[in-house]
C-alpha cells in the first residue's frame, strides 16, 4: 500500500458533529498507523451558511480531541500548512473552473437552460408516472445554435457532467466489492451553478485529486454518492482514490443520529464535563473492535492498533451510558493536579450561575478527591455532587427531610439527638468518619430505628440532596461547627412546619 494520505472535510455551516469527529478520527488513526499524512480541508462553498464561528469550534474541537492535522488551516480563519494549498474551497475557485473548462470542451459536460419551473414540472411528472425522478436530458444535444438562442433569452446555463450508461465497481474497504448502475443515479447531474458556484461532487474529486489523496474514509450517508465520484474522477484523468465508507451512527432505537433528535454537537459533550479521552476512545469503539476485551485504550494506542478491517458494516449504535461509564474510567486516572485543573472551569461556571457561593481553593479540591473522584461521571458533575459544601445558606426541602417510615415530629426529634450526640461525642479535633460513625449507629440502636432513615435524614438536612458522597466522609468535609449549624437549621424549620400546620 502506497503511504496513504487521508482528509477531512468539514463544512463550516454548523458545529462539529459527533460524526464528523468520529469520521476525523478514523483517518487520523489510520494515517497514524500507516506513516501517513492526516489532511484538514474546509468545504466553504455554501457562503450564506458558512462562519467563521463555525470553523473555529470545528478547528477547536479537533484540536481538543487530539487529532492534530498535518496539512491544513491553523486557525480559525489562519494561514494554510501545506504544499497543496490553499485549503479553504472559496480559495480555489479558479481550480474548479479550469477543471470544468476541460470537460466543457471534452464534450464531457455540457450547460443546462433549465428552468426551476421546467425542472419541477418534469419531477411531479415522474412521481405521477410512479418514476424515480431524474434529468430528462433536454439540453443534453442542443446545438451551439439553440444554446445561442437560449443565452439572448436571458437564460444562463448550469454545467451537467455526463453520465455514461454503465455500472460502476469499486472495492470499498469496509463493505467489499459494491456495484452501482449510473441509471440509478438521476442522470447528467449538476457539478457548476448557473451562477458559477461549483457544487460539492465536484469540488471534492477536484481537491482530492490536487491533494493526492489516497484513501476516501467517509460516512454510509456518501456510498451512493461515490460512483458519480469515481466517473468524475476518471473524466478529469485522474488516479481513482481507494473508498472506506463508515456505518452510520445511530440512536438507542435504530434510527438516523441527528441534530433533531439527538445531542450531535460536540460542544455539548465537552461543555458537560466529558474529557477528550473518553470522547476519543467511545467514538473509535463506535462502529470499530479491537478484535480484544480491552476497552479503555488511548489516542496512541489506538492508533497502534487500528485498521479498516474490523470497521463493522451494520449501524453503530450511540449509547451515552457507555459513554458515560467510559467518562469515568478516564476521569479515574486523571492525576490529581490535572483532574483539579479540569474541574475548575467547572466551578467558576456553577459559581457565575448562582449554583455554589465561593471558589474553592484548588487544596480544598485536592482534599475531595478521595470522595469525589470515584464518583464522578463527568466533570460538570462536581457541584451536584459536592457544591453543597461552598454555599452559605443551604435551602432544605422539608417534605425531603422526612424519611418515608417517619414522620415530621419524629425526624425533627431524631435530628436533635444526632445534633447532640455528635457535638457531645466527637471534638473539633477528632471529627473524623471513623470518630462519627461509631456514636451515630449506637444512638440507632438505643431507639430502635432504622439507619437509613436517621442518616437520610441527616444527609438532606446538611447537603440538601438525597444523593452525596458517603454521609460520614461529608460531614467531615463540611467540618463541625457547619454540620452542627445546619443540623440546627433543619431542626428549626421542622418546628416552624410544624407550627404552621
Amino acid at each position: 500500500m502506497p503511504t496513504p494520505r487521508v482528509r477531512i472535510a468539514p463544512s463550516p455551516t454548523g458545529p462539529l458533529h459527533i460524526g464528523t469527529a468520529r469520521t476525523a478520527l478514523f483517518n487520523y488513526l489510520f494515517a497514524r498507523r500507516h506513516g501517513g499524512t492526516f489532511i484538514l480541508r474546509l468545504e466553504d462553498t455554501d457562503v450564506a451558511r458558512s462562519s467563521v464561528a463555525f470553523e473555529q469550534d470545528i478547528l477547536e474541537g479537533l484540536h481538543w480531541l487530539g487529532l492534530e492535522w498535518d496539512e491544513g488551516p491553523d486557525a480559525a480563519g489562519g494561514e494554510d500548512r501545506g504544499p497543496y494549498g490553499p485549503y479553504r474551497q472559496m480559495q480555489r475557485l479558479e481550480r474548479y473552473a479550469a477543471a470544468a473548462r476541460g470537460l466543457l470542451e471534452r464534450d464531457l459536460a455540457y450547460p443546462c437552460y433549465c428552468t426551476p419551473d421546467e425542472l419541477e414540472a418534469d419531477r411531479r411528472a415522474q412521481e405521477a408516472a410512479r418514476q424515480p425522478p431524474r434529468y430528462v436530458g433536454r439540453c443534453a444535444s442542443l446545438t451551439s445554435d439553440e444554446r445561442a438562442a437560449r443565452e439572448a433569452e436571458g437564460r444562463t446555463g448550469a454545467l451537467r457532467f455526463r453520465v455514461p450508461a454503465e455500472k460502476v465497481r469499486f472495492e470499498d474497504l469496509v463493505r467489499g466489492e459494491v456495484e452501482i448502475d449510473t441509471a440509478n443515479l438521476g442522470g447528467d447531474f449538476v457539478i457548476v451553478r448557473a451562477d458559477g458556484t461549483p457544487l460539492y461532487h465536484f469540488t471534492v474529486v477536484v481537491d482530492d485529486a490536487a491533494m493526492g489523496i489516497s484513501h476516501v474514509i467517509r460516512g454510509e450517508d456518501h456510498l451512493s454518492n461515490t460512483p458519480k465520484h469515481i466517473l468524475l474522477f476518471e473524466a478529469l484523468g485522474h488516479a481513482v482514490p481507494a473508498f472506506g465508507h463508515l456505518p452510520l451512527i445511530l440512536n438507542p432505537d435504530r434510527t438516523k443520529m441527528s441534530k433533531r433528535k439527538s445531542q450531535t454537537a460536540l460542544s455539548d459533550y465537552r461543555a458537560q464535563g466529558f474529557v477528550p479521552e473518553a470522547i476519543v476512545n467511545f467514538l473509535a469503539l463506535l462502529g470499530w473492535s479491537t478484535g480484544t476485551e480491552e476497552e479503555i485504550l488511548s489516542l496512541d494506542e489506538l492508533a497502534a492498533r487500528f485498521d479498516l478491517d474490523h470497521v463493522q458494516k451494520g449501524g453503530a449504535v450511540f449509547d451515552r451510558e457507555r459513554l458515560e461509564w467510559l467518562n469515568g474510567q478516564w476521569i479515574r486516572r486523571l492525576p490529581e493536579d490535572e483532574l483539579i485543573a479540569r474541574l475548575q472551569p467547572f466551578l467558576e461556571a456553577d459559581l457565575d450561575a448562582g449554583r455554589i457561593d465561593r471558589l474553592p481553593a484548588p487544596e480544598e479540591i485536592r482534599a475531595l478527591l478521595p470522595i469525589v473522584q470515584e464518583r464522578l461521571p463527568t466533570l460538570g458533575a462536581i457541584g451536584d455532587l459536592v457544591g453543597f459544601l461552598w454555599i452559605d445558606q443551604l435551602e432544605v426541602d422539608p417534605e425531603l427531610l422526612v424519611p418515608k417510615r417517619w414522620d415530621a415530629a419524629t425526624t425533627r426529634d431524631a435530628l436533635g439527638a444526632a445534633r447532640d450526640t455528635i457535638e457531645e461525642a466527637v471534638g473539633p479535633v477528632t471529627f473524623e468518619a471513623d470518630e462519627l460513625e461509631p456514636p451515630l449507629r449506637a444512638l440507632v440502636d438505643a431507639r430502635g430505628w432504622k439507619a437509613g432513615d436517621l442518616f437520610m435524614a441527616i444527609r438532606v438536612a446538611v447537603t440538601g440532596r438525597t444523593a452525596t458522597p458517603p454521609l460520614f466522609d461529608t460531614l467531615v468535609a463540611l467540618g463541625r461547627e457547619r454540620t452542627l449549624a445546619r443540623l440546627d437549621a433543619a431542626i428549626e424549620l421542622l418546628a416552624r412546619e410544624g407550627a404552621a400546620a
